[in-house]
């Protein structure tokens, strides 16, 4: 089996080492109660609302977009979202987030990837969220013989899917970064340098999907694994920007037009020439999209909604 590590894989065309992933618009079935849930536990906050839309996200750009639609419902075995991923600029941070869920009692699974903090759950219609900060300090990963695993920065092993020393994150809690004294508020909302960091898919193919990805979009192929179904490309070198599995099998279909969950991810280039740069490539490789007032939008293989965009 070949195998794929942290390493990227080049080609002709790369893309733009500057290129992030921005907003996610999600379909909703209530609009209401989502903006509630998001407001209370991940603090963000309204930056805009026109009828049924809404715009929320940190106080800087929108990181969320929702689309209230009549009559919705959600679907299991589709392709579509696995998950957005939220990161914070920091272990505080996090562990204010997490300890917002903790007092609301809402479900989550705190994880440590080794190379980032993590936490997981789903807002009130099933959409998969992961709320991260960075922690590269730690160790790296690699996939090695079709195997996602894990090195701490000491050596040791790991797969990457360790339980999350709850405790210590939280000891962050006691510390204000001004004055190295104080208990964090939890009542505040996510602060401005909050971000999209990564979208996970479900997608019907994984070589269809990192020929998109890779082949006519540029990322970079941060690690393939055809044993466990799954695949990461990134921009610049981060270890994944977008997330591929097969996890709702393979071949599985699009969902249909009444559910809820995935619209399209936002992918941010630097500039307008960018921009151009992959439009072209797209125009070349004969994929149909329309153009918006944002950007172009256009659907990869498995019918996930993709918006390219110049970075707001």
């Amino acid at each position: 089996m070949t195998t794929q590590t942290n390493t990227p894989a080049k080609q002709e065309y790369s893309v733009h080492p500057a290129t992030k992933m921005g907003h996610v618009a999600l379909t909703v079935a209530n609009l209401e109660n989502q903006i509630q849930f998001y407001e209370k536990a991940l603090g963000f906050k309204v930056h805009w609302r026109e009828g049924n839309r809404a715009g929320l996200g940190a106080g800087g750009a929108d990181l969320l977009v929702l689309d209230e639609q009549p009559n919705l419902k959600r679907y299991r075995g589709v392709t579509g979202l696995y998950h957005f991923a939220i990161v914070f600029p920091n272990r505080r941070e996090l562990a204010i987030a997490m300890a917002r869920l903790f007092a609301l009692k809402i479900p989550n699974s705190p994880t440590d990837h080794v190379m980032t903090k993590t936490t997981y759950l789903s807002d009130p219609e099933g959409n998969g969220i992961e709320l991260y900060c960075e922690s590269p300090e730690d160790g790296s990963w690699t996939i090695k013989d079709g195997n996602y695993e894990a090195r701490w920065a000491d050596g040791r092993w790991s797969d990457g899917r360790e339980a999350l020393n709850v405790d210590a994150l939280f000891s962050h809690l006691k510390e204000d970064p001004s004055t190295g004294s104080g208990q964090a508020r939890l009542d505040l909302p996510a602060p401005v340098e909050t971000r999209m960091g990564h979208v996970h898919l479900h997608v019907r193919d994984i070589p269809e999907a990192v020929d998109f990805y890779h082949g006519v979009l540029g990322f970079d192929v941060m690690g393939v694994s055809a044993g466990i179904g799954m695949a990461f490309v990134s921009a610049g070198g981060y270890h994944h920007h977008i997330g591929l599995n097969t996890w709702n099998g393979r071949g599985a279909p699009p969902p249909p037009p009444d559910a809820v969950g995935l619209r399209y991810m936002s992918v941010d280039y630097p500039n307008p020439s960018v921009l151009a740069e992959v439009t072209a490539r797209v125009e070349n490789a004969g994929i149909p999209y329309n153009k918006t007032e944002d950007g172009i939008l256009l659907q990869d293989p498995s019918q996930n909604g993709v918006l390219l965009r110049a970075a707001p």
